[in-house]
This record gives structure tokens, C-alpha cells and sequence, in this order.
């Protein structure tokens, strides 16, 4: 058996060749239709065995669409770029996600720009043949579910009678494979790639304000930072922990990975296992609408992911050519910008629809941006313009690399596949394997390569200047050839770092990432001398969600956590990991009441006095975790969460590099005067929202299904929290409720490879389904409330024997 792809046997295809593949509804390894077995064991969780690839796909497809048509049907809709003709185009996205939640129309031209039919075309093209064969079985198997659906068989009441539920090809897989490599580059730009038009367009909405302000002098008061869902100083993150087998105790290295993710939308994860006797066996988590596990284990390797700090993109400031605004000089001659007109239908009120075009504009760089969106001058004038480079818009790698990481037989494979293929997209990696005493973390991926040379001479004046907005972001002159990215001698891409200069750690006690850089991998060895576009190396203090990752560690091996003995076993790791500690009130708390609570009533500015005497005594009773038991902390989180005091005016001592988890630390007495109005502030806060000071935390953090309330437990990693549920529902309209755009702890695995076997422990925290008339709609939600992980089946006589167990054969 081939466990995983050789260079050597990757079959390109032409464009025609991969335009007959994509067009072909039937052809399934050699055989007459497409067949799987789809059995399913506690919490839904659907285990696939097909005996061809296109089978694993059909069943795939069918169980991901059975659990999920309305949001997966709502997502093709976005892909396509047909929102505004089903929905309207006024109308924003249902879903938050990693494009935000833009109007319909900007979504649509967005997509279908930037999802152009020749870089669809292109990622099919560098797929092995089992990965066509993959999609092609999972959109048959979601077109199944489908047909079922619309006669009225299944559930989906919601949705399935909606003239937007329609069947899908295999190019609408691609689609959605492309767009999830540009999270971390393209798709936080949206409105500003869908709006971007030359002087003298016709006006667009969003555009900027007029031609005089797109000229004016640069202020940068004027800037407005863009707002990354992914790689954002605030935006949704994960943590991870590899523990090697000299620390468990368990002759095992464990493997812990949450990715802290959406609980709603196309982008929310979606539990499997995918079995083809002899060739495949892989059990985890893939997004909505992609047929490949993502996040995972196997029989011999386990893995996880935390979004990277290194920046995936750039911006290339362009001299237009006089006389010519959608052509530009480079080197001394002038090219033209490739223009695409672009019609979208719009359904009106009355169900009418009117056709909606804008040409939109790619360079060679990229496609162009309306900059003017982050200050108005930055705008398309008449001289200068601006384009984008996402690295991952070249990047067709990413899904051969995790498809050969599912079928990877051991760690030293994983970590070769890693290298070879430098292909992920835009997230960290940790791994462990059977029999490897060491656990394996690594940035290596699609990464942009920017010599310090290059930043000194290349970047502009406005590049200067956006520098706080959108810090290691090159912003470079676009009318040199010498400021283009370059390439090593071990580049895999054009433009991309090659892996010998990428950030990775081999060690046996343990690994870690939280979502800051690769420098604090290891707390007792800390990285350094990378690229700078990876990311801060001891320049920036770390996260609280980070120090108190790495504490956790600490006091875990020191044996002062309050478990058993020292080592980081696999039951332990799951207790640690969901105790909810609160780290800027145990470091902190203490400091802060002695200052906002000298006297029992604070005067806040415009709101009047507010009596603080029961927040005071609730948070001095309070036991600093956010459990669901525990009383108080939500005026903790209203308090620090509404701080407006710099760190320089907060902390006494100062960030350390020497120190980084102790550091900053102790409030400066000169910030008690903010202080007190802030929790002046959040107290008001608490007092109009309804919920009593002390009252317990599963009564504000929740989840609400069919009625009833599920309480919950975490917060959100700007508090200090590790155990992340974070709500963005304020607490004065009705609680800090997960429903809507709320993000969190979602895909949680525990795993090790005891002899003969995978011991994997399991969470998908938002339950397995969307349909409120499924039992999996919150079955897996109720379980992750009462901390009781799942020990989810993986061996064929597990999954028989499991409680519950059901299977379904599928057929076309």
C-alpha cells in the first residue's frame, strides 16, 4: 500500500482534463455507483467505511448534509456568489465566519473574483487522483441527501423547501477548498477587494468618500485597522499542548488540541471517521463542505492546530501609468491590470431580480483593493493604486498535505510530509505519534519571504505609516521588480520561505502554542532568530491565555495544581485543560479590589454614582475560575474587559523577556483613578443587565436549545481564560448566550496510542447537527456542559460494540 503521495506520482492535468473530471457524475474507482456504510455511535458521531475513495466521499457528503443542510446549502450559496440573487443584496450573511459578515452583494462579487474559474481549476488540478475522486463522491452524496430532503423524507424544516437548497457539482467543493485557504489573507479584505474601482467608476456603496478625499494628505488619525477574523489581535485562536512520553507517565506522548472556532455557520466543524480498509483510517474534524480531516489522529499520529502569527498576505502600492488608471508601471514599462466584468442577479423585494455589474480588476500581484476603506487616501486616484498578494491564493497544496497526513504511519512521516510540502495554510501545528517519545510543533507552511533588505527599501511612505494598523503586513513599491517576494534554495512556492528557515521544535517533555508566536513553544526553551514576519521573538509580552497555558504546564510538572503526581497523563490533561482558571484575576484581582473598592459608591462620568459594595463582596468571595458553579465572574469579566488603560499606565513592572510569564505584573497605583470608573461602569452594566452580583456562571454563559438553557463555563481569552467560550452577546441582552456570532472551544481531542490501540477523548462543543429537530442538536453541547468528555470509538470493534450504535447503507 502507498501510505502517502510521492512527488514523483502527481499527475498534473490540463484544464480540459480536470473540466471532464469535474463534469463526470458517475465514475467511482472502477465500479457502477457509489456505495458506503455510514455507522453511527454516541453523539452522531458518523463512522464512514466505503471500499473506494469515491464511496468515503459519498458518505461523507450524505452524513455532513444530513446534519447540516441549511447551513451547507446557505455556505454554497456564498461560494457560487448567488447570495443576492436567492436572498437579496442588501441583506448581510446569516453566519459569521472567516469573511465577517459582509452584504450579499459584496459577498458575491468577492467570490466570484477571487474564486475565478482558472484558480479552481488550479487547485483540482494538484490533487492526486484519490482526492478528485473524494470530491466527486462527496457532492454526489450531498446531492442524495438533497433529493431526499426536497421529497419531504428527511428532516431540515427550516430550509429544505427553499429554492436556494439546490444540488451542487464537484466544482462547488473546489470552491469552498479555495476559500478556506484564504482566511488568513484575502478573505479579511472583502469589502475592500469587492469595492475596488477605478476613478470615474460608477459609484459604488462602500467606496470611498469622494475624489477629493481619496487625494488628501495622509493623516493617520484618518485609519481605520481592518478588523482580521483570522490573525487578529482579538480574532479566534486555539490552544494546543503535545506532551512527550516521558512526561505522561503512560509510555504514550498525548496529544491535546482545541481550536477555538465558530459554533455556527460554514465554517464550524463537522466530527467523522473515514475508513477504506487498507488505505485510509482517520477519525476528526473537517470544516463544513470539505471532504479531508483537518484536525485529527489516525492509528499513528494525532494532531491539532492554533491560527499562526505569521502574517499570510502583503500589499503592493502600484504607480499607474499616466493618462491610464488600470494600468501600471513596473520596471521602466507598463503593464496592464486584467480586467473581469462581473454580473450579479439581485432579487428585489417583490422577487424580482436586476442585474448588478462591476468589472473588477486583478495585477499580477493580486487582485486590487479599495484602500480608501482604511483611510481616504489611500484611494484609486488617477496615480497611484493598491493590490494584494495572499500567499495562499497560490498555494494549491494544502489539502494533498492534510490528505497525506491522514493516511501519514508515523510521526517522523508527518513531520516529512510537513517539509516537503510547506503547504499550511495559515496555522501552527503540534503532533505526537506511537512509539515517538517526542512531541512535534511547527509553523511550516505558505509564508510570504521578505528579506530585511527588502522591508528597508521596498516599503513605502503609506506602507510606513499603515505599519500600527496592520503590523508585519510588507507594503512594498510595486513598480520594482526587486521588491518582489523571493524564494530559497528550498522554496516549495514562488515567493514562499523555504522550510529550513521555518519555526519547528522536537521535545520530550512538551510543546505548546496558544495563538501567540513560535517564540514561546516551549517555555524553558524559547525560540528565536526566525524571519520577523513570523511574528514577535521577545519583544512583546505574551497573551494572559498564553502565560497561564505555560503556567498550567509548570504547575502541572511542579505538582501544585491540585491533581495527582506530576506527569501530564491523558485523564489529567483533561481535567487541567477544562478548569477554567481566570489568570488576570489570579494575578491581579487581589490589587484591583483594594483599589476600586475603598469606598462603597464610585461616581462615573455621565452615569451617575453606582453602589459597588455587593460587587465587591461577590468578587472577594469569588474563586477565581469561571466554572459554572462559580459566583461573580462575570463582573470580573464587564470590569477587566472594559479597562481602557495602556499597559504602559497598568503594569508596574514591565514586560521581561527573561520573564515572560511573570511579566508585566502588579497595577501602578497611579491607575486607580481609571480603574474605579471602569468597574463603576461594569457594575452599572450589571446591575441593568438583571443578573445579581454573585450570581453563578452557568446562569449568564449558555447555550440555548429548543428553550432550554445548557449552562456552560470558560470566557474569552482577553480575561485570562484557557477554557474558552467566548460570548459576544452582552450581558444586558440576556446573558452571554453561545448562539449567534459567539465563538469558543469547539473540536477538543485527548489523544494516545496505548499498545494495540488509539485512546481518543472528544468534544464538538456546538453538537453535531443544526436541524433543532435532530437528537444531535445538542446532545454533544449538554455533555461538554457536565465536563463529560466522550471516549470516542475508533477500532472497527468499538465502533460495533458502541452504545447506540446504528448503521445506514447509502447508495447511488
Amino acid at each position: 500500500m502507498k501510505r502517502h503521495l510521492k512527488r514523483s506520482g502527481i499527475r498534473p492535468l490540463s484544464l480540459l482534463a480536470v473540466a471532464a473530471v469535474l463534469a463526470a457524475c458517475g465514475g467511482n474507482d472502477g465500479g457502477s455507483g457509489y456505495s458506503a456504510e455510514i455507522r453511527r455511535t454516541e453523539m452522531g458521531v458518523p463512522h464512514i467505511k466505503a471500499s473506494n475513495w469515491s464511496g468515503a466521499g459519498f458518505g461523507y457528503g450524505y452524513a455532513q448534509a444530513e446534519d447540516n443542510l441549511c447551513t451547507m446549502a446557505d455556505s454554497f450559496l456564498t461560494y457560487r456568489g448567488e447570495r443576492s440573487q436567492y436572498l437579496g443584496g442588501e441583506a448581510t450573511l446569516r453566519y459569521d465566519s472567516t469573511i465577517g459578515q459582509p452584504s450579499n452583494l459584496d459577498s458575491d462579487f468577492f467570490h466570484r473574483h477571487v474564486l475565478s474559474s482558472d484558480v479552481v481549476d488550479a487547485m483540482a488540478a494538484a490533487q492526486p487522483e484519490n482526492m478528485r475522486k473524494l470530491v466527486e463522491g462527496f457532492a454526489a452524496g450531498y446531492n442524495r441527501y438533497v433529493k431526499e430532503a426536497k421529497a419531504g423524507t428527511r428532516s431540515h424544516a427550516a430550509c429544505r423547501a427553499e429554492a436556494w437548497v439546490l444540488p451542487i457539482t464537484a466544482q462547488d467543493i473546489w470552491r469552498r477548498m479555495v476559500a478556506a485557504n484564504l482566511a488568513g489573507g484575502y478573505s479579511n479584505f472583502l469589502p475592500n477587494i469587492a469595492n475596488a474601482q477605478p476613478p470615474g467608476a460608477a459609484s459604488l456603496a462602500g467606496t470611498a468618500r469622494s475624489a477629493a478625499r481619496q487625494v488628501a494628505a495622509f493623516d493617520p488619525a484618518d485609519t481605520r485597522a481592518p478588523q482580521l477574523a483570522v490573525g487578529g489581535v482579538e480574532g479566534v485562536g486555539s490552544n494546543m499542548y503535545g506532551f512527550g512520553s516521558a512526561v505522561t507517565g503512560e509510555g504514550s506522548s498525548v496529544l491535546f488540541g482545541n481550536p477555538h472556532w465558530y459554533w455556527s455557520g460554514p465554517d464550524r466543524f463537522y466530527q467523522a471517521q473515514l475508513t477504506i480498509p487498507g488505505e485510509l483510517n482517520v477519525s476528526g474534524v473537517s470544516f463544513l463542505g470539505i471532504p479531508v480531516v483537518l484536525i485529527g489522529f489516525n492509528d499513528s499520529v494525532a494532531w491539532s492546530h492554533t491560527v499562526s502569527t505569521a502574517r499570510r498576505f502583503g500589499f503592493y502600492e502600484l504607480a499607474l501609468t499616466p493618462g491610464d488608471p488600470t494600468s501600471y508601471e513596473r520596471d521602466g514599462k507598463s503593464v496592464k491590470m486584467s480586467a473581469r466584468p462581473i454580473t450579479v442577479q439581485v432579487r428585489n423585494a417583490s422577487g424580482a431580480t436586476t442585474a448588478v455589474t462591476r468589472t473588477l480588476y486583478k495585477s499580477e500581484y493580486g487582485p486590487m483593493l479599495n484602500m480608501a476603506l482604511l483611510n481616504p487616501a489611500l484611494g484609486w486616484s488617477s496615480t497611484k493604486a493598491f493590490a494584494m498578494r495572499d500567499v495562499n491564493g497560490e498555494n494549491y497544496r494544502t489539502f494533498r498535505n492534510w490528505m497525506r497526513w491522514n493516511q501519514a504511519g508515523s510521526l517522523d512521516e508527518f513531520m516529512a510530509i510537513q517539509r516537503e510540502e510547506a503547504a499550511i495554510p495559515w496555522v501552527n501545528t503540534v503532533a505526537v505519534g506511537r512509539g515517538h517519545a517526542k512531541a512535534w510543533y511547527a509553523d511550516i507552511g505558505a509564508v510570504p519571504n521578505v528579506t530585511p533588505e527588502q522591508v528597508a527599501s521596498c516599503t513605502t511612505a503609506f506602507g510606513k505609516a499603515m505599519a500600527a494598523a496592520i503590523p508585519n503586513a510588507p507594503f512594498f513599491d510595486g513598480s520594482r521588480s526587486a521588491c518582489d517576494w523571493k524564494s530559497d534554495a528550498d522554496s516549495v512556492q514562488k515567493g514562499a520561505i523555504g522550510p529550513a528557515r521555518m519555526p519547528s521544535l522536537l521535545r520530550d517533555d512538551y510543546v505548546g502554542n496558544m495563538n501567540d508566536s513560535y517564540w514561546s513553544t516551549n517555555a524553558k526553551a524559547l525560540l528565536t532568530g526566525y524571519p520577523a514576519i513570523f511574528g514577535a521573538a521577545g519583544t512583546e509580552a505574551l497573551s494572559l491565555r498564553t502565560r497561564l497555558g505555560h503556567q498550567m504546564v509548570q504547575d502541572r510538572f511542579a505538582g501544585t495544581d491540585g491533581y495527582p503526581g506530576t506527569q501530564a497523563s491523558s485523564a489529567i490533561v483533561r481535567q487541567m485543560v477544562l478548569n477554567s482558571r481566570v489568570y488576570s484575576a489570579e494575578r491581579f484581582k487581589a490589587q484591583a479590589l483594594d483599589m476600586v473598592c475603598s469606598t462603597p459608591q464610585i461616581a462615573v462620568a455621565a452615569q451617575g454614582t453606582v453602589d459597588v459594595s455587593a460587587a465587591c463582596a461577590a468578587l472577594r468571595a469569588w474563586d477565581n475560575t469561571g466554572n459554572a458553579t462559580a459566583r461573580g465572574s462575570h463582573v470580573w469579566d464587564e470590569f477587566w474587559n472594559a479597562k481602557q488603560v495602556p499597559a504602559s499606565q497598568l503594569y508596574a513592572v514591565p514586560f521581561d523577556p527573561a520573564d515572560p510569564l511573570n511579566t508585566p505584573r502588579d497595577l501602578k497605583p497611579g491607575a486607580a483613578d481609571a480603574l474605579r470608573q471602569a468597574f463603576g461602569a461594569a457594575v452599572a452594566r450589571v446591575q441593568a443587565s438583571g443578573y445579581a452580583m454573585d450570581a453563578q456562571r452557568g446562569e449568564v454563559l449558555f447555550s440555548q436549545r429548543n428553550g432550554s438553557k445548557i449552562p456552560l463555563y470558560g470566557g474569552c481569552g482577553g480575561v485570562g481564560y484557557f477554557t474558552i467560550t467566548c460570548s459576544d452577546n452582552p450581558i444586558g441582552q440576556g446573558g452571554y448566550t453561545m448562539e449567534g456570532q459567539s465563538y469558543g472551544n469547539s473540536y477538543m481531542q485527548v489523544v494516545s496510542f496505548p499498545p494495540g490501540g488509539v485512546q481518543a477523548h472528544t468534544f464538538l462543543t456546538f453538537s453535531l447537527s443544526d436541524d433543532p429537530a435532530s437528537p444531535h442538536f445538542a446532545d454533544y453541547t449538554r455533555a461538554y456542559g457536565a465536563k463529560q468528555w466522550l471516549r470516542v470509538p475508533f477500532s472497527e470493534s468499538e465502533i460495533t460494540s458502541s452504545t447506540g450504535y446504528r448503521t445506514t447503507s447509502v447508495r447511488e
